[in-house]
C-alpha cells in the first residue's frame, strides 16, 4: 500500500487540501477561499454547501498537483474550525441554516442568563470550557429556537448536529456515519470530559435532543468510507481532530510541559498537561488534547479571537499594507520612540479575560503615528496576547517549572521579525518547525499511523525538525516597560 495520505483542512477563512507522500512530504495542495457572512454586528456564518464545494474542490485540486488518483491514497485526516455549528437533515443531508461560527457572539446574553443561574460552575466543572458565545452548545440552543419547528424535529430525531468534521464525514459517506472526535466533542459545552460522554444534565439545560448527536470516536479511528462517486475510489477517514489539537499533534507535543501556539485567524496555545485533568483557575480551558486507543491526554488551551485578522484588518479594513507578508517589513520601519497599542479586541476578548463585550481599541497615537506604528502594533499585540496566556498557564499548572519552549505554526510565523518579537515579549524561545502546515500534519499523522503506512508516535516525534530557534535579545527594561504599557491599554479596554 502507498504512503499517501489526503489530510483535509478545513478552516475559517478558507478550505484546505493536502496531500502528503511515504516520507510526510507535501506532494500537492489544493486550497478555495469561502465567504464569511455577517449578517449583523458580532454575527459571523458560513454557508456549509459552499464549505462542502470548497472541500470537494481541493481535494480533487491537490491530488491533481500530486500526480496521483484517489486510489493511491491510503486514508484521510480531517481537521477543521472547531466550534462552528451545523445542523442538517437526516433525510437529505440538506442544512436548516447557515453554519454559526466559532467566531459569532450573539449568544452573549443567553451565557449571562445561564451565568446569573450560577451554572457556570457545573459547565466548567463537567466540560473545562466556559460559559462563552464561543463554544458550540449556545449556538446550537440559538438555532434549534430561532429555527420555525427546529427543537421538535430535532426531538423526533429528523436533524443532526455537528461540528465542521462532522458535517464533512456525513457527506463523503453519503450520509452513512454521524460521527465526530473526542477533541471536537470536548468544544461543545455537551460533553463530559471526566466521562468521555454527552452530558444528559449539561443537554436539558440547553434544551439539545441527545438524539441528534453524533457518536464520539477516538482520534484516530474507523469514522467511515468516502462515497466512490466523489474522487474515483472509496478512501477510509481514519483520523479526525479539531485544528488546534491537530497542531499540538503535527508539532509532536506529546510529552507533558510542551506547548505549541497556532497563528492563524486566531491564536491558540496549547500546553499538554498528559494524564492530569488541570483545573484553571485563571480562565484558562481544560481541554482533551487527543485521544488515542482509550487514553485521554489533557491540555490547557488559551485562545486569542484575533491574531492574523488583525493583519487582515490593516490589509482590508484600513488598508496600510497591500498583501499581509509585508506587515513585518513594515512594523520594522515603525518609530521606536513611539507605544502605540492595539488591542484587537475586534470580537471581544478571549483568554484570560474572556470579555464579550469589549471592542478594540488604539492607544498612544500621536500625530506622527502612521502605517508602520500600526502595523508594529498589529503585530506586538499577538505577541502580548501569548504572553498573557503563558503567564496564565504557568500559575496554573505548578508542576511544569522547566523552561518553556514554544513550538508555533501557522500563517504569521513565516515573518521572522513577528517571531523575533515574540521570543522578546516572552522572554523564552520560539521554534519554527520546517514543515508549517502542522494542523493538516497532525491529521494525516493519525490517519497514516492508523493505517499503517506512517510511523508510530516515537518516530514520529523523533522526525519532528526545527527550521529556525528564535531567542530573546530584549532587554528586562524596554520588557517591562512594554508589558506595562500594554496591561494598561488592556484595563482601558475592559468594558467593566
Amino acid at each position: 500500500m502507498s504512503g499517501y495520505i489526503l489530510a483535509i483542512d478545513q478552516g475559517t477563512t478558507s478550505s484546505r487540501a493536502i496531500v502528503f507522500d511515504g516520507e510526510m512530504k507535501i506532494a500537492g495542495v489544493g486550497q478555495k477561499e469561502f465567504t464569511q457572512i455577517y449578517p449583523q454586528s458580532g454575527w459571523v456564518e458560513h454557508d456549509p454547501e459552499e464549505i462542502w464545494s470548497s472541500v470537494v474542490w481541493s481535494v480533487k485540486q491537490a491530488l491533481k498537483k500530486a500526480k496521483i488518483s484517489a486510489s493511491d491514497v491510503a486514508a484521510i485526516g480531517i481537521t477543521n474550525q472547531r466550534e462552528t455549528v451545523v445542523v442538517w437533515e437526516r433525510e437529505s443531508g440538506k442544512p436548516i441554516h447557515n453554519a454559526i461560527v466559532w467566531q459569532d457572539r450573539r449568544t452573549a446574553s443567553y451565557c449571562e442568563k445561564l451565568k446569573r443561574q450560577d451554572l457556570e460552575k457545573l459547565f466548567t466543572r463537567k466540560t473545562g470550557l466556559l460559559l462563552d458565545p464561543y463554544f458550540s452548545g449556545t449556538k446550537l440552543s440559538w438555532m434549534l429556537a430561532n429555527v420555525k419547528g427546529a427543537r421538535a424535529r430535532a426531538a423526533k430525531g429528523d436533524l443532526c448536529f455537528g461540528t465542521i468534521d462532522t458535517f464533512l464525514i456525513w457527506r463523503l459517506t453519503g450520509g452513512r456515519a454521524h460521527v465526530t472526535d473526542a477533541t471536537n466533542a470536548s468544544r461543545t459545552l455537551m460533553y463530559n470530559i471526566a466521562t468521555n460522554a454527552w452530558d444528559e444534565e449539561l443537554l436539558s439545560i440547553l434544551r439539545v435532543p441527545a438524539r441528534m448527536l453524533p457518536e464520539v470516536k477516538d482520534c484516530a479511528a474507523d469514522f467511515g468510507v468516502t462515497e466512490k462517486k466523489l474522487f474515483g475510489a472509496e478512501i477510509p477517514i481514519l483520523g479526525v481532530a479539531g485544528d488546534q489539537q491537530a497542531a499540538t499533534i503535527g508539532q509532536a507535543c506529546f510529552e507533558p510541559g510542551m506547548m505549541k501556539s497556532t497563528y492563524g485567524t486566531g491564536c491558540f496555545a496549547l500546553l499538554n498537561t498528559g494524564a492530569d485533568m488541570v483545573r484553571s483557575k485563571n480562565r484558562l480551558l481544560t481541554t482533551i488534547a487527543y485521544r488515542l486507543d482509550g487514553k485521554t491526554t489533557f491540555a490547557l488551551e488559551g485562545s486569542i479571537f484575533i491574531a492574523g485578522a488583525a493583519v487582515q484588518w490593516l490589509r482590508d479594513g484600513i488598508k496600510v499594507i497591500g498583501k499581509a507578508e509585508h506587515s513585518g517589513e513594515l512594523a520594522a520601519q515603525a518609530d521606536p520612540t513611539q507605544e502605540v497599542y492595539l488591542v484587537p479586541a475586534f470580537t471581544g476578548l478571549g483568554a484570560p479575560y474572556w470579555d464579550a463585550e469589549a471592542r478594540g481599541a488604539i492607544y498612544g497615537m500621536t500625530r506622527n503615528t502612521g502605517p508602520a506604528e500600526f502595523a508594529r502594533a498589529a503585530l506586538e499585540a499577538v505577541c502580548f496576547q501569548t504572553r498573557d496566556l503563558l503567564d496564565a498557564m504557568r500559575k496554573d499548572w505548578k508542576s511544569g517549572e522547566g523552561e518553556t519552549v514554544l513550538r508555533v505554526d501557522g500563517g504569521m510565523v513565516a515573518s521572522d521579525w513577528t517571531m523575533q518579537r515574540l521570543a522578546d515579549i516572552l522572554d523564552a524561545p520560539v521554534d519554527r518547525p520546517t514543515i508549517l502546515e502542522t494542523t493538516a500534519l497532525g491529521a494525516a499523522w493519525l490517519a497514516g499511523s492508523r493505517a499503517g503506512v506512517w510511523p508510530k508516535r516515537q518516530a514520529f516525534a523523533k522526525a519532528w525538525a526545527r527550521d529556525t530557534r528564535f531567542k530573546p535579545k530584549m532587554d528586562e527594561k524596554t520588557r517591562a516597560a512594554k508589558l506595562k504599557g500594554w496591561r494598561d491599554a488592556v484595563r482601558r479596554t475592559l468594558s467593566s
